[in-house]
C-alpha cells in the first residue's frame, strides 16, 4: 500500500471505516475536503435579490378605486338603515370623509384618498351598526309593551 498515492490512499482509508453514529443516525459520508464558497456561486441569486428589492421599492400600490367603491356602498347601506335619524354625527362624518376622498383622488394624492375612504367606510359601517341596534331596539321594546299588555288581558280575563 506505501505504493499509492498519499490522496488515494486517503480515500480507501475513509471508505474502508465503518460508518459513524449518532445516537443510532447515521452521519452524511464526506469524500474529500469540503469546498469553499466564492462568490462566483452565489454572485446570480444575489443579483436577483437586488434586482426583486429594488423593484418592490419603486413600485406602488394601485389606486384606491376598490376602497372609494366600498366606502360608497357603505355610507348607501348605513342610510338605507336610517342612519340620518339614529346616528346622523357618525354618517355625517362618512359622507365628509368620502367626499374628501374623492377630491384626494381627483388631485392625485392617492395615499390620502386611501385614507380617507377607509375612514369613510369604517364610520359609515358605525353608523350602520349603532342604527340597526335602535331599530332592533324599538322593536325589542315594542314587543315587549305587546307581551306586558297580553299578560294584563289574561290576569283581568278580558281576552276577548
Amino acid at each position: 500500500m506505501s505504493m499509492l498515492p498519499s490522496p488515494l490512499w486517503r480515500r480507501l482509508a475513509i471508505a474502508s471505516l465503518p460508518p459513524a453514529s449518532d445516537n443510532g443516525r447515521a452521519l452524511p459520508e464526506r469524500h474529500g475536503t469540503p469546498m469553499r464558497t466564492s462568490f462566483a456561486q452565489f454572485r446570480l441569486p444575489l443579483l436577483a435579490l437586488v434586482l426583486a428589492l429594488a423593484s418592490t421599492g419603486c413600485s406602488s400600490l394601485p389606486p384606491p378605486t376598490n376602497e372609494l367603491s366600498g366606502a360608497r356602498q357603505a355610507v348607501i347601506r348605513a342610510e338605507g338603515a336610517d342612519a340620518d335619524q339614529y346616528a346622523a354625527q357618525d354618517i355625517g362624518a362618512a359622507r365628509s370623509e368620502l367626499e374628501q376622498a374623492q377630491a384626494a383622488m381627483s388631485d392625485g394624492r392617492e395615499d390620502d384618498a386611501r385614507r380617507l375612504a377607509l375612514a369613510a367606510a369604517a364610520d359609515a359601517d358605525l353608523a350602520y351598526a349603532k342604527s340597526r341596534d335602535a331599530l332592533v331596539s324599538a322593536e325589542l321594546n315594542q314587543r315587549r309593551s305587546e307581551v306586558a299588555e297580553l299578560r294584563q288581558r289574561l290576569q283581568t280575563g278580558d281576552g276577548r
